[in-house]
């Protein structure tokens, strides 16, 4: 009998939404049972994967990473990768560059193959995806919104420690997961282990951002969400984010995504309403 955890009975929906010469997009469903790593394969193009839905996790260069919507990924043409989707499935934005294309967009920067996801670029992300019904300006526009933005966070982000890696990944993990190990820092520390004075110094050597800003970021996330389905109550809304209350939200998305809550809602239902194609 085969070892369950090491079945793979993987799902995996790609649909191109945009196709131009030098890029395309597609959306990438996978729905999934298995916590056991896919058969290798390997990367064609240059690709940048944005996570909207869910997390997975990745290994290439020998290197296992999480993704999940505070953390994309970018493959080079070559690079050999395997997937594993221990948390269920998840939904992806699928962003592939010709060689040419690529090296106009990046300038010869180095990018990491991890790239942290602020407010910023997960608004950039969003309004990229709400724009693939015009993709010759509206989509191509957004598109080099979402790369240099990109760029610039992995050029900007300080290589990690390897031994911060995992420490933060159970971090990660928790604070996404609602674990009830996760109200706090010294809560969370006690949770995995480790003093708090190692896990607070981890997140700005892994990931360039404190946990404090990471935990923000997540919360700030789950807000565009609901923003993006139209809510209405920003005081109802901050109470089930954890927020101490709606001027506390309205300062926090704005600092990480340049905007209020109410700007956003009536930015991001526009891009609905006008997107009749958006997955």
């Amino acid at each position: 009998m085969s070892d369950p955890r090491r079945s793979v009975r993987l799902v995996l929906e790609t649909v191109e939404v945009a196709a131009r010469p030098g890029y395309a997009v597609s959306v990438v469903r996978c729905a999934d049972d298995h916590p056991g790593w896919s058969p290798p394969e390997v990367a064609a193009g240059h690709r940048m994967v944005l996570v909207r839905r869910g997390r997975f996790r990745r290994r290439a260069r020998g290197t296992v990473a999480d993704a999940d919507p505070s953390l994309a990924y970018v493959a080079t043409p070559g690079e050999e990768e395997s997937f594993a989707h221990p948390a269920g499935g998840d939904v992806c934005t699928s962003v592939t560059f010709g060689e040419a294309r690529w090296h106009q967009l990046a300038a010869a920067r180095p990018v990491r193959p991890t790239v942290y996801v602020d407010g910023r670029l997960d608004l950039a992300h969003r309004r990229a995806v709400a724009s693939v019904a015009d993709p010759d300006y509206a989509l191509a526009e957004e598109l080099l919104a979402l790369v240099g933005a990109a760029i610039t966070q992995a050029a900007s982000t300080p290589a990690p420690v390897s031994g911060d890696r995992a420490l933060v990944s159970r971090a990660r993990e928790a604070i996404v997961a609602d674990d009830p190990g996760a109200a706090g820092l010294f809560p969370l520390a006690d949770r995995l282990g480790v003093s708090p004075y190692r896990l607070s110094r981890a997140f700005p050597r892994e990931l360039g951002v404190s946990l404090t800003r990471y935990r923000n970021r997540v919360r700030v996330g789950r807000a565009l969400d609901r923003l993006e389905a139209g809510e209405h109550q920003l005081a109802t809304l901050a109470a089930e984010l954890g927020f101490a209350d709606q001027a506390h939200l309205t300062r926090t998305v704005r600092e990480h995504t340049g905007s209020t809550p109410a700007v956003l809602r009536g930015l991001l239902a526009g891009e609905r309403r006008e997107s009749p194609r958006r997955a």
